[in-house]
């Protein structure tokens, strides 16, 4: 059989990224390039582990990992080959700039994302195994059809006793719609509920991404600004009265996006009178829930069995890697098939294969196990990062150490350039998010910087970059 691709793969055994992910992105990398192309065999995994001098085990894993994400595909008595139908279709100048942009993001040596997990904590090998096994069934062929477009039955009856046990809420299965990725359920709610012209109250600072969905749908958008305790119900009581059409409102009450901050119970419950004389509904994005460093979370607003209209938005994505595109939706029963409706149009069905790949995670008590144990890692993370801003950013800035969620926000105390500090780092190789990424109107005067993916020594050379850009207040 034909290989017509020299396996050349330069592997760093000194690199924090574990062998079998540098194979499996080489290999990623070489289909996007052209080097690989749909229906091309690989060498078998003995030869291909000869030829990088590496375990078998290794090669095995990564192979494991190709298959999962639909890169590979393995044919009986025959090999394993480049899928037919892979992840990503993309014409010739989409992949050139794709490449450009990954060749660009290369070139930055520090990263501070928006709170993204450590992906190298991620149980791939636990995920790669589940998925094995549910081809190696006697009954595989029932997942090869089709299914409920609102999600894997058994996926979403798991998801239902979670949220009603850990986060306090009533609902049944009829009541939640699985996404892939919480975008997805942004996006369905968005059509779900708004008619053009219709207005939605968002956060501002808040998450931009959420506001594109709204827009979409044809909904115009009403900024509230953010308080140290939250959303300013004063600007929202205001906008009821002054506007007939506002149909809903975009929170992140837990770990408030970008600022961190947590609503306070009075202006929940005042949140909830309001959307139940008003008649809007609540959005609730809870991003992040499961990170939470305290006693335990605060629950959802959509827990409270008064709350009469509301959408409650989460993701699996954080939990296990940000690629695992698993989110979901909970909602009213009516609310939940107008979202299943839409949910066809679109997409006819989710990924049945890794919502019971998943599944088994869960039932096997390995999501909880991973769930704690990557907490009291992120944990001392984030001890460590503010370590460091008390050791570096002394008097240059101001912020709270945030009890959960995986970034921190910093305001700087003199009057600072935000957008041109953003550039002066980049030209460091340093990346963070760029502030006027989170505000609607004008740039917001502060830095979302994300730890979790960090090890030590990146957190250390970003603050002291960033410290060599602020000034003190006597400055």
């Amino acid at each position: 059989m034909l290989r017509p691709w020299q396996f050349e793969i330069q592997l760093d055994k000194k690199s924090d990224k574990a062998l079998y992910l540098q194979i499996a992105d080489a290999i990623i990398f070489a289909v996007k390039t052209g080097k690989l192309t749909n229906g091309n065999a690989l060498p078998g995994s003995r030869q291909l582990a000869s030829l990088l001098s590496v375990n078998r085990n290794t090669v095995i894993e990564a192979l494991d990992v190709l298959i999962a994400e639909g890169w590979l595909i393995t044919i009986d008595r025959k090999g394993t080959f480049i899928a037919d139908i892979l992840p990503e279709i993309i014409n010739t100048e989409t992949q050139n700039l794709k490449i450009k942009a990954e060749a660009e993001e290369q070139k930055m040596r520090l990263i501070f994302d928006d709170g993204l997990p450590d992906s190298r904590l991620a149980p791939m090998n636990d995920l790669a195994r589940a998925y094995r096994e549910i081809f190696s069934r006697k009954s595989r062929w029932q997942i090869m059809g089709y299914s409920s477009e609102l999600g894997h039955p058994e996926f979403r009856k798991a998801m239902v006793q979670m949220l009603n046990f850990k986060r306090g809420m009533s609902i049944l299965p009829d009541q939640i719609c699985i996404t892939r990725g919480s975008q997805m359920a942004m996006y369905l709610a968005s059509h779900c509920l708004f008619e053009k012209d219709d207005f939605v109250m968002i956060e501002n600072p808040g998450y931009k991404p959420a506001w594109e969905a709204f827009e979409n749908a044809g909904a115009n958008l009403l900024p509230v600004k953010i308080n140290k305790d939250g959303l300013d119900i004063d600007q929202v009581e205001k906008y009821l009265k002054e506007y007939n059409r506002i149909k809903a409102i975009y929170v992140t009450p837990h770990h408030q996006f970008p600022t961190t901050v947590t609503l306070s119970l009075k202006k929940r419950l005042r949140l909830i009178e309001l959307s139940n004389q008003y008649g809007f509904t609540i959005i609730e994005d809870d991003y992040d829930n499961e990170f939470h460093f305290g006693q335990r979370p605060i629950l959802p607003i959509s827990s409270y069995s008064s709350l009469q209209n509301y959408i409650y938005i989460g993701t699996l994505s954080k939990i296990v890697a940000p690629a695992l595109r698993i989110g979901y939706l909970v909602s009213s029963l009516e609310n939940i098939q107008k979202i299943g409706k839409h949910r066809k149009i679109i997409d006819v069905q989710g990924d049945n294969i890794m919502e019971e790949a998943v599944l088994s995670l869960i039932n096997e008590g390995k999501i909880k196990r991973h769930l704690k144990k990557t907490n009291l890692i992120y944990k001392a993370k984030r001890d460590h990062f503010e370590t460091l801003c008390n050791q570096y950013l002394k008097d240059k800035i101001t912020f709270t150490k945030p009890e959960g969620g995986l970034a921190f926000w910093i305001i700087p105390n003199s009057d600072a350039n935000v957008s041109e500090i953003y550039q002066l780092l980049l030209a460091k190789g340093i990346k963070i998010m760029n502030p006027e990424n989170f505000s609607f109107g004008e740039t917001v005067s502060g830095f979302r910087l994300g730890y979790a993916s960090l090890t030590e020594q990146q957190m250390e050379e970003g603050i002291i970059a960033l410290s060599k850009l602020l000034k003190t207040k006597k400055d």
